[in-house]
Order: C-alpha cells, then sequence, then structure tokens
C-alpha cells in the first residue's frame, strides 16, 4: 500500500513538472518575450495536433516513422547479441575486431548518410539501414561489456557441475547481462528516433521527420511544434515499454536486492 502510494505521488510529480514547462511556454509565448512565430503558444500547438490527430493527417507519418524505426531497431538487436556474445566469449575474436569497432562506432552516424544514398538510393531501404548503423552499436557495446563482467566463479561452479555450454550461457552469462543488455537496447532505441528525425527530412514523402521539415519549409509553426510533440511522446512511451519489459525479464534481481 504504501509503495503504492509512494507511485502515485510519484507519477503526479512528473506530470505537474510536466504541467508547469507547458505553462511557462504558454506564459512567454504570450507575454511577447519571444516573437509568436518563432514560438506560438502552446494552446494553439495543442489544438493543432488534436486536429491533425482526428482528421487523420498525422497517422500515416506516424505509421511510416514507426515502421522504419522499429524495422532498423529489430535489426540491429538481432545482430548487436550474438555477435556481441560472440566477441565476449572469444577473446581472440575481440582482439581482432575490437579496432575496427572502436573506429567504426565513433564515425558520426548522420555523416555517412550520403555514403547510404549512395549505396541504397534514396528509398526505404537506405533508411532502414542508416538507423540499424546507428542503433547497433549500444546494443553490441553493452552486450559485450555485460557478457564480459560475468563473474567467472558462477561460469566455473556451472561447469563443475557438468553445465553443457548452452546451460551456462541461458542460465548463468544471459541473466548476469541482462541489465546491461537492456541499458544498450534502451540507448538504441532513443537513437533510434533521433537518426529516423534527420532521415526523414532527406528523401521522404512521409514520416514525422519529413512532416517536420516541410511544416517549417512551409511557415506552419504550429503543425512543426505538434510534429515535435509527438515524436516526443513516442519516444517517452517507448522508452517505458521498455522499463516494463525490463523489470519483467530481471524479477530475479530485484528480488534478491528486496531480501
Amino acid at each position: 500500500m504504501i509503495k503504492r502510494a509512494a507511485r502515485i505521488v510519484s507519477v503526479c510529480e512528473r506530470w505537474v513538472a510536466v504541467a508547469a514547462v507547458c505553462l511557462l511556454w504558454e506564459l512567454v509565448s504570450r507575454s511577447g518575450l519571444v516573437k509568436d512565430f518563432i514560438l506560438p503558444p502552446f494552446s494553439r500547438v495543442a489544438y493543432k495536433l488534436f486536429d491533425l490527430l482526428i482528421t487523420g493527417q498525422i497517422w500515416p507519418d506516424i505509421g511510416a516513422s514507426l515502421e522504419r524505426a522499429a524495422l532498423g531497431f529489430a535489426v540491429s538487436v538481432l545482430v548487436a547479441l550474438p555477435l556481441g556474445f560472440l566477441i565476449a566469449w572469444s577473446d581472440v575474436i575481440e582482439r581482432v575486431l575490437d579496432p575496427a569497432m572502436q573506429f567504426m562506432r565513433n564515425t558520426p552516424t548522420l555523416a555517412l548518410y550520403p555514403v547510404f544514398i549512395l549505396v541504397f538510393g534514396l528509398g526505404e531501404l537506405s533508411k532502414v539501414a542508416i538507423i540499424f548503423w546507428g542503433a547497433v552499436w549500444p546494443v553490441l557495446m553493452n552486450t559485450v561489456e555485460g557478457v564480459s563482467r560475468t563473474d567467472p566463479l558462477l561460469v566455473k561452479s556451472g561447469r563443475s557441475m557438468g553445465a553443457s555450454p548452452l546451460t551456462l550461457l541461458f542460465r548463468i552469462i544471459l541473466p548476469s547481462a541482462l541489465p546491461s543488455i537492456f541499458t544498450g537496447i534502451r540507448l538504441s532505441a532513443s537513437r533510434s528516433i533521433i537518426i529516423l528525425v534527420a532521415a526523414e527530412m532527406l528523401g521522404a514523402d512521409k514520416g514525422l521527420g519529413f512532416l517536420i521539415f516541410t511544416s517549417e519549409q512551409n511557415y506552419k509553426v504550429e503543425q512543426m511544434y505538434a510534429g515535435l510533440i509527438v515524436l516526443i511522446l513516442l519516444g517517452v512511451l517507448i522508452n517505458m515499454l521498455l522499463v516494463r519489459w525490463e523489470k519483467r525479464a530481471t524479477h530475479w534481481k530485484q528480488e534478491i536486492s528486496g531480501e
């Protein structure tokens, strides 16, 4: 009961902070400190967002953006997880691949977008590919780190008890690495949204990035801010879902810490 009340208070505090930001936005815009053309009142932006949702004008853009981000993100996770385990498991593979990985992951992702366009064209493949490239590194590096930090005593104990390699992987190594892996997954999800917006501003005919860019070009400022708000809400929602998924997957950790 006390924990539930604490959660309600925490949620209320967060919403109060959000309401305060929206109120400050409204007051600053109405006061004339910032030109209405640059920062329209929040009430007008909220009305425009409501209108876009009701008329259905923004839903195709939301759907296109989610499809691109989800596909690039999913492929990055599917590639990064087994590769990360392989690198962490083999010292030889890590020594061979680590220099190349450090070089590639520190290359600015968006700087490579022209290369992806040159190779894959202006279609969907180049957008999904650049999202994959930007999202794969957090999952990969955190997987390698999580697996490498697995307590060697646990692995030795498992082997001494006759555990097979698959049993060691799924019963000892994977549970130990899960917190680090989920951190990488959450970072990758955030990067997917960021890269998506930039990719949709070039060579796209729909998507939230396209909507924001064309709205700015056509001086539809309320619509531009409405698109930004949708992106923020999507990012928050995705992060909340991943946090909940992480808590369910690592419930054993919470139970141990609770004891």
